[in-house]
């Protein structure tokens, strides 16, 4: 008996667990919290352009590379 009554206990208890979380949880909520964004000034690296010229470099040297490799042997 004593078993069946610890059980139905634990039961009950999770289930209202979630419904007692949930309106203590709502005090947490930063749901109604609003953002900013901080102003950042000097941070741009000439419009861009020095890292499109980069990755331009990047894929030349990539092609010349794969286009220059030989995979045969010297000697046949």
């Amino acid at each position: 008996m004593l078993k069946k009554m610890m059980t139905a206990v634990a039961a009950m208890s999770l289930v209202a667990a979630p419904a007692i979380a949930q309106g203590n949880a709502a005090k947490l909520s930063v749901a109604n919290a609003s953002r900013t964004g901080a102003e950042v000034k000097g941070n741009e690296v000439l419009g861009g352009s020095v890292i499109l010229i980069a990755l331009a470099v990047a894929a030349v040297v990539v092609g010349v590379i794969v286009l220059t490799d030989d995979d045969e042997p010297a000697s046949r």
